[in-house]
């Protein structure tokens, strides 16, 4: 035991005081950051170029009234055409809406021009075609004696409200929303982060082989204790970082918030009580709001240490497994590659699976995914935010304790061959042989 832990002391070492480490651990929050204030940004900013647009409306139909966006400039005239045009030549204008007379008030299409060598973006364009689709709409109520305060009435946006039987859970009509988001984050965070540390065990196993490394430390050191050595060592620095990250993030949401004006005061005096989410009148910031709260009433002493379980779970069974790939390739990186397919393919299924189990988490297949031996280390905690019942975690648990002990076996017993194995092409059919290999 204590050489497996100078092995997995010396891993952790030499990974956590790297450089490239710790730039990655502390910029990625930042990088998050900068994201988000980058989305905000770009999502709020349209077309800045200052334009005049002349309307010829001979009918007036649009009631010499048109609004859109701040950076364009409406002028109704009623100057011909013709002359509105030499404006435009003259570079006095940037172009011409021309707004023909609506022929039919039961029209389902209407059409207007736009003079101009320069497109409108597409922001721009959209906003003239809804404010001239208003305008025509309150046309067309007027011409046929409508009244628009019944016709408003007409109109019901319909809006599930949850309402709990059994148990006392606080859910409102974006709680479905705010899991699915989060558990789709943290079905991709486990797949990339599982991937990433198993294929650094692989390539040190690697690198310690082809520089003949290994032949020293062997020399002193059993197969199994260099191997788990290794594997468990990767573990802690994959553990350090998302401790790491999982203290910053906080911080980040407290920056993010900030960034969209809310403060904690302002997110507490929102109702979320009996009244449906639409009947609240909430404004965008409201909304951002309200997710927060969302995000902060999930049962996070549920769902943090279970999804650290499966990671290590998931981490262990993997990682166990690119240890024997490692160990089994020489210095052809194909060899390796046709190794690794068999491995990499329960965990590619498990993505899939998790993105299904975002839109359905108690589907047959997200149920049965989320207790299966390499797909559960995905799948399940894709799965609970939406609070799973507590018999299909524990079947989950055990079964995934039970295979990832299984594997680690299997892959030690390769492991133990294939680390001194030279010259030797390795097959499956090879790596069979070295489960059952006495030596």
């Amino acid at each position: 035991m204590n050489k497996i832990w100078l092995v997995t002391q010396r891993e952790y070492l030499s990974r956590v005081l790297n450089k490239t480490f710790i730039l990655t651990t502390l910029l990625t929050p930042l990088g998050i950051l900068i994201f988000m204030v980058a989305v905000v940004f770009i999502m709020g900013t349209g077309s800045d170029k200052s334009k005049i647009i002349n309307v010829y409306d001979p009918s007036d139909l649009l009631e010499k009234e048109l609004k859109t966006r701040d950076n364009l400039t409406f002028q109704f005239s009623d100057d011909a055409l013709e002359k509105q045009i030499d404006l435009y030549k003259d570079k006095k204008i940037n172009g011409i809406i021309e707004v023909p007379p609506l022929k039919d008030s039961l029209a389902s299409k209407y059409t207007y021009k736009y003079h101009s060598d320069e497109q409108l973006a597409l922001d721009e364009n959209m906003g003239i075609e809804g404010a001239i689709s208003k305008k025509i709409r309150n046309y067309k109520l007027k011409k046929l004696n409508i009244d628009e305060k019944i016709l408003k009435n007409l109109d019901t946006d319909v809006t599930a409200e949850p309402v709990t039987v059994l148990e006392d859970k606080k859910i409102s009509s974006i709680t479905t929303v705010v899991s699915s988001v989060l558990g789709g984050i943290v079905g991709y965070a486990m797949f990339f982060i599982i991937l990433v540390y198993g294929m650094q065990v692989m390539r040190s196993v690697m690198e310690e082989k082809i520089n003949r490394i290994v032949e020293v430390l062997i020399s002193s050191l059993k197969p199994f204790e260099l191997m788990m050595g290794k594997v468990i060592g990767v573990a802690l620095v994959g553990l350090t970082q998302i401790g790491i990250w999982m203290i910053l993030m906080p911080l980040i949401m407290i920056l993010g918030t900030t960034l969209f004006g809310l403060n904690a005061e302002d997110m507490s005096q929102i109702n979320t009580g009996n009244m449906p989410v639409e009947e609240m009148a909430m404004s965008s910031q409201d909304k951002i709001a309200l997710i927060f709260i969302e995000i902060k009433a999930m049962n996070w002493w549920k769902i943090l240490p279970l999804t650290l379980f499966y990671f290590l779970g998931g981490y262990f069974a993997y990682s166990a497994l690119f240890a024997a790939i490692g160990s089994a390739v020489g210095e052809d990186i194909n060899e390796a590659q046709s190794l690794t397919l068999p491995v990499m393919m329960p965990l590619m299924f498990s993505m899939y699976i998790g993105f299904s189990a975002v839109n359905a988490p108690d589907s047959s297949l997200a149920v049965w995914s989320s207790m299966i031996p390499l797909l559960s280390s995905i799948v399940m905690p894709v799965r609970l935010p939406f609070d799973p019942p507590w018999w299909q975690i524990g079947v989950s648990v055990v079964s995934l304790i039970i295979f990832s002990i299984f594997l680690v076996w299997i892959a030690a017993r390769i492991y133990r061959v294939g680390i001194l194995m030279y010259g030797k092409k390795a097959s499956f059919k090879e790596l069979a042989k070295w489960v059952f290999y006495k030596g």
